[in-house]
């Protein structure tokens, strides 16, 4: 099974939140998931993520891949951590 650290959308039109979600890469954008791993809202002025860091290296360790967005979030998350 291969697994992706991607967003899920959710919010509403015109105000978008996203949930850092663990899923399998043939499941949709919103569909199933395995676990909430942080969130991020584009809309908020300055850190507007919150990510655990900790479940991010457990999944990437074991094979998950992550988005590019979320690749970035992390780089951030990492530099501020």
């Amino acid at each position: 099974m291969a697994v992706a650290i991607r967003l899920r959308r959710e919010g509403t039109r015109n105000a978008p939140y996203y949930k850092v979600v663990v899923a399998d890469k043939r499941s949709p954008r919103d569909g199933k998931f395995i676990e909430i791993i942080g969130n991020y809202d584009p809309k908020k002025k300055g850190t507007n993520y919150r990510i655990d860091l900790v479940r991010i290296d457990h999944w990437v360790k074991n094979g998950a891949q992550m988005s590019d967005t979320v690749r970035s979030i992390v780089k951030k998350a990492r530099k501020t951590a």
